[in-house]
């Protein structure tokens, strides 16, 4: 193996990097796992708390999830703040053949935050869920009826969320 800056070594026969956590990594860790602003610049007050640069900041996270320390950074939306509390879950019955294509094309909504394929059961045939945010039940339901129309697929049902459950990630 051969030493590499940054905490990284490569293992010469994969060429697969590993990283070592350091203490300033844990800190930053620590401190975006319970979610960064959403300003101009998101990790200015982890490079202040850190007293590195923000671009440092970057460059470590990208270690991170590069090393596969973090395997997992998303954003989410505090969709009823902004207005949109009705939450439609849509559960289709996509052909296998097709599932990536009309992934592409529901995932290309507006109004879709999420949409992933699950493997269906004897009693519960659907495979591909789109989690549909509108201001109304209705207008949920005219959203999943134009996804229905542009893939072709009417074997769909269309669930609500009754209310929000507290989220919380994996922390340290």
């Amino acid at each position: 193996m051969s030493e590499n800056p940054e905490n990284e070594k490569t293992n010469e026969i994969t060429n697969e990097k590993r990283y070592s956590v350091d203490e300033a990594d844990e800190k930053l860790i620590r401190l975006i796992q319970d979610g960064i602003e959403f300003t101009h610049s998101p990790f200015e007050k982890c490079a202040e708390e850190l007293g590195i640069s923000e671009d440092e900041v970057v460059a470590r996270l990208k270690a991170l999830i590069e090393g596969k320390k973090i395997r997992r950074f998303g954003a989410s939306i505090g969709h009823l703040a902004l207005g949109f509390t009705a939450n439609g879950m849509g559960v289709w019955d996509i052909p296998p053949d097709k599932v990536e294509e009309t992934g592409k094309k529901m995932a290309s909504f507006d109004e879709v935050s999420h949409c992933y394929e699950r493997p269906p059961t004897p009693d519960w045939p659907y495979n591909m869920y789109t989690m549909i945010h509108c201001r109304s039940q209705e207008e949920c339901k005219a959203v999943a009826e134009r996804i229905s129309k542009t893939i072709g697929i009417t074997n769909y049902q269309l669930v609500f969320s009754e209310r929000e459950l507290k989220k919380k990630g994996v922390r340290i």
